[in-house]
């Protein structure tokens, strides 16, 4: 009578399901806790699927976290938002760790410009010269942010009057439609001039670079997160739409190769960016990095000087920057961190004598005024922001970027994800976070004393060694006198000076 019972079966169901998922754990060969462990062991797989979560919001501290940490997190979500970044109590931060660096205040502040300050992109071959903003919106393509996302930047680019980087993924409707300022950025699949066999493709490259909003073109040689491979773009993420913006098959994973076609020389590479200038009817031409071999530089810039042809720009990226999607042993162990980039690439230019005709741009962990100001110091003319734009959009740094799964609808081509995006309301936060980005950096420039960029120099960032020990920038990195690696390289200098060959990438 009891197995007849309704009451009885209630709960024989859950228990004979749990009975079979026990038999199956012991039978199956995939997991050996499963194995050992049956259903007990379903826990750990649990516990590790929202052991990120739990980490981030109940485990870290606010200064602990990586790559971002929540205060950083939160000065830009404050900033976007509009409302005050400000810390009670003081820092958290223990200013006595070797490393930690510090920018040096002045006894005599002056006032904050009303205005904030611009860099003019264009050297002695351009013709149309761009007059680029202190920070700027990093690389980022449409496939690897959803459409809302690329539309969002683009309006917050026009609302504040800065630059938008388009990434490699080619020039979308996304990066046209709102009015922004472009930098679009050739990578070595030449998306959106590309040819049927994945060539570089003149004519499509000058119809476009002829569009009002394009203001420059960058050449991607690499990337700080994954320098010396190339793109990979999974297959659910290449819809119809980005299959037509990339002149790619669709629904295929698009992996780009880890070399350019067009050249394969420092010779021609330089070539190549006269030959894009000249396509681009004078538009400012450049190139991005993440700096490895200094002797190859070098070479790029003996070949600059033999040629007589310089970029207008050149955009060091460190190893510290983001991606979508890179193995972990490049992220974590292959690149130049962006200091060191950054000091190599003033010191090849100064030493070359071409550092007036080339602007510095630095990308790579830029989120707050402070580093902004720091990157000046270091060498670069303006900066440019990817994960931090993204935070302002709303990313909350879950990193499933690569999955199609973003739980804002930031990095996922998934419509009814990327809807939850708003691109009115975070249009206007992308715009309002850069706006008070560049007014801290202003105010902390006021403070040291500064109201020009050009009047930042070395002395003016220290780094604690040890406990005792604190040396400025120009002491532990003097900038290279002007001219010195055509006269008489120093020592430290000299091997990769006299080995660098302008047709060849000797390593």
């Amino acid at each position: 009578m009891a197995a007849q019972s309704p009451s009885w079966w209630l709960p024989a169901v859950p228990l004979l399901a749990l009975a079979a998922l026990a038999v199956w754990d012991v039978l199956q060969r995939r997991h050996s806790v499963l194995r050992n462990y049956p259903l007990l062991g379903h826990l750990r797989f649990a516990l590790e699927a929202v052991r990120p979560e739990v980490q981030q919001y109940f485990v870290e501290r606010d200064v602990d976290g990586r790559p971002f940490d929540r205060d950083t997190r939160s000065i830009v979500y404050q900033r976007a938002k509009g409302t005050d970044a400000e810390e009670p109590f003081g820092t958290e931060l223990d200013v006595y760790e070797p490393g930690r660096e510090f920018l040096v205040p002045s006894l005599a502040p002056v006032a904050v410009p009303e205005r904030a300050p611009r860099v003019r992109i264009g050297g002695p071959d351009c013709t149309k010269p761009y007059d680029m903003a202190l920070l700027n919106v990093s690389a980022m393509s449409f496939g690897s942010l959803s459409a809302n996302a690329v539309l969002a930047l683009n309006a917050g680019a026009a609302r504040g009057g800065f630059a938008h980087d388009t990434g490699e993924g080619g020039l979308s409707e996304y990066h046209l439609r709102p009015g922004g300022d472009l930098v679009w950025e050739l990578g070595t699949g030449y998306f959106g001039c590309r040819t049927r066999d994945g060539g570089f493709d003149p004519a499509q490259f000058a119809e476009k670079a002829a569009h009002p909003q394009v203001k420059c073109l960058s050449l991607k040689l690499g990337q700080g997160a994954k320098p010396g491979i190339g793109g990979v773009l999974p297959g659910p993420k290449v819809n119809a739409e980005i299959a037509k913006v990339r002149g790619v098959p669709q629904g295929e994973t698009v992996i780009s190769p880890p070399y350019h076609r067009v050249f394969s020389t420092p010779r021609e590479l330089v070539l190549f960016l006269a030959r894009m200038r000249e396509l681009a009817d004078g538009k400012p031409v450049g190139f991005k990095l993440c700096v490895g071999s200094r002797r190859q530089f070098l070479a790029v810039c003996k070949a600059m000087l033999a040629e007589g042809v310089t970029p207008d720009f050149i955009v060091v990226d460190g190893a510290e920057g983001g991606t979508g999607a890179a193995p972990l042993e490049f992220a974590d162990h292959v690149g130049t961190p962006l200091t060191e980039g950054l000091l190599t690439v003033r010191d090849a230019l100064l030493g070359t004598g071409l550092r007036e005709r080339i602007r510095i741009g630095a990308s790579g962990k830029v989120a707050t005024g402070g580093d902004l100001v720091k990157r000046l110091v270091q060498g670069a003319d303006y900066t440019n922001a990817a994960r931090a734009m993204m935070f302002a959009l709303g990313c909350i740094q879950a990193q499933r970027c690569h999955t199609n799964t973003c739980p804002v609808g930031v990095t996922t081509q998934d419509p009814r994800r990327a809807r939850a995006l708003h691109v009115g309301d975070k249009s206007l936060r992308v715009a309002r976070y850069q706006e008070a980005t560049v007014k801290s950096a202003l105010q902390i420039m006021a403070a040291m004393g500064v109201d020009d960029p050009a009047r930042l120099h070395p002395e003016m960032l220290r780094r604690r060694l040890d406990q005792q020990a604190v040396r400025s920038y120009a002491e532990l990195h003097p900038p290279m006198a002007p001219g010195r690696l055509l006269d008489e390289p120093p020592e430290s200098w000299a091997r990769d000076w006299h080995e660098a060959d302008p047709d060849r990438f000797t390593v």
